[in-house]
């Protein structure tokens, strides 16, 4: 008998760990990787596309999660294909998952934990149970988009509740191997730096590679506000809304940095400084 082709994708945001992982993948036979995507939007295009069987998912990506991916495709109505979560937070995951009966592979993959997980998927597929496994991922993923992932493990293990707040509380920065959490309420404004977001926080500034639109996005708008095509502030830290005679608005917050306010977002910010 003929074994089943399973249709894959490979989801990383780390080159190194997209490659070593499809090298893996491509010693089963009865495995064909579609394609790999590095972040959670790119995810979330390609799985539309590609209808896949199984993704290996990342946790921890830029613009969204792993468990966002999941909350955008229930929200886009498409099928949800078998997940197996690739995660670094092994001191939480590892007991998160098999809680939920839901597969996950710990960076960085071996091939023993990796045919293990390939098993289970083939069990799935033999059993037509994949069904079960797509509502036990839904019932686990449905709403968790207001923490960052660690949390949202760490609560999961611990079996407290979660959060359904669409807007975290913190903000997960990424730098290489290091993981930075700053408080959303401490940051004060955002800038551009080219491919870059300058978040000017309490704490200092912190570096992130994310687009101002997908931080506009992940922002409560109840306090952060676009005033620039490269600036978004919080209008917490906002001292007053300055007027010049050429016609321009400047915001000035409470450690008097100014920003200037583009006439494109100028009844924006003063809708949200309830002028």
């Amino acid at each position: 008998m003929t074994k089943q082709v399973i249709k894959t994708i490979v989801v990383d945001d780390e080159p190194l760990a997209r490659k070593g992982l499809r090298a893996r993948l491509e010693r089963h036979e009865d495995v064909q990787v579609l394609a790999e995507c590095q972040n959670g939007l790119e995810a979330v295009s390609s799985i539309s596309q590609h209808r896949p069987d199984l993704v290996f998912l990342d946790i921890q990506m830029p613009g969204l999660n792993g468990f966002q991916v999941i909350h955008k495709l229930r929200e886009l109505k498409q099928p949800i294909p078998m997940i197996v979560f690739v995660t670094a937070y092994d001191s939480y995951a590892i007991k998160a998952f098999d809680v939920h009966a839901l597969d996950y592979l710990l960076k960085p993959a071996d091939d023993e934990r990796l045919g293990a997980a390939l098993n289970k998927v083939r069990e799935y597929f033999s059993t037509q149970h994949q069904d079960e496994q797509s509502q036990k991922l839904v019932s686990l993923v449905a709403e968790l988009t207001g923490d960052d992932c660690e949390e949202i493990l760490r609560k999961l293990a611990n079996g407290e509740p979660v959060e359904t707040n669409p807007y975290p509380d913190v903000l997960a920065i990424k730098d290489g191997s290091e993981v930075t959490r700053v408080n959303v309420q401490d940051i004060q404004w955002i800038d551009a730096a080219g491919d870059y977001m300058c978040v000017h926080a309490l704490d200092g500034m912190h570096i992130m590679r994310k687009t101002m639109k997908e931080l506009e996005q992940e922002l409560n708008p109840q306090f952060f506000v676009r005033v620039h095509r490269s600036a978004i502030a919080n209008i917490r830290f906002v001292k007053k809304l300055v007027s010049h005679i050429s016609g321009e608005y400047h915001l000035i917050l409470q450690n008097d940095t100014e920003l200037k306010v583009s006439r494109s977002h100028r009844d924006k910010v003063k809708a949200a400084m309830k002028m």
